[in-house]
């Protein structure tokens, strides 16, 4: 699993964008900024909607006053359902991104395998990422909902 500290790893996100579909090389698209990730399971999922993505939108403007520069949220689907879900949940401060294949989460090491429920999905975490590197890394416990809610990733950040 990735650690505090390292890089992240290169890898290819997608986003649905008002021009379209647009593939993300993650050395480019954490170059130069701060930014907080969260990842979920999966969108339009119960503890994704109604608490992780809704959190994270509500205190969208104290992230960013904080010195966050992009709030994204990933999850092993398609850019097209996190476009969706993006916008049934009023996301317009959060970056939506796709993890299609998965392959950005396993090579963070933060995969599981949820059997025929969805197959491989991502764990629950959150990290702030410097220039490419990451910061702060806090990963749930199975079935938990505490370390990477947007509340605690804020106090993190007032530090």
């Amino acid at each position: 699993m990735i650690q505090q500290g390292q890089n992240l790893p290169a890898a290819t996100l997608s986003e649905l964008t008002n021009d379209g579909m647009k593939n993300h090389n993650t050395d480019e698209l954490f170059a130069n900024k701060r930014v907080v990730l969260f990842a979920v399971p999966g969108a339009f999922t119960p503890t994704c909607s109604e608490a992780h993505l809704p959190g994270y939108v509500v205190l969208a403007d104290k992230l960013k006053a904080a010195g966050v520069d992009m709030i994204a949220c990933v999850a092993v689907n398609d850019a097209f359902v996190m476009n969706a879900w993006g916008k049934a949940q009023n996301a317009h401060e959060i970056t939506m991104l796709g993890d299609g294949d998965g392959s950005f989460t396993k090579a963070l090491g933060l995969e599981m395998d949820t059997g025929n429920f969805g197959g491989v999905r991502s764990q629950r975490y959150a990290m702030i990422i410097d220039n490419g590197v990451v910061t702060q890394l806090n990963v749930e416990a199975p079935k938990e909902f505490e370390v990477s809610k947007a509340e605690a990733i804020l106090a993190v950040l007032e530090k």
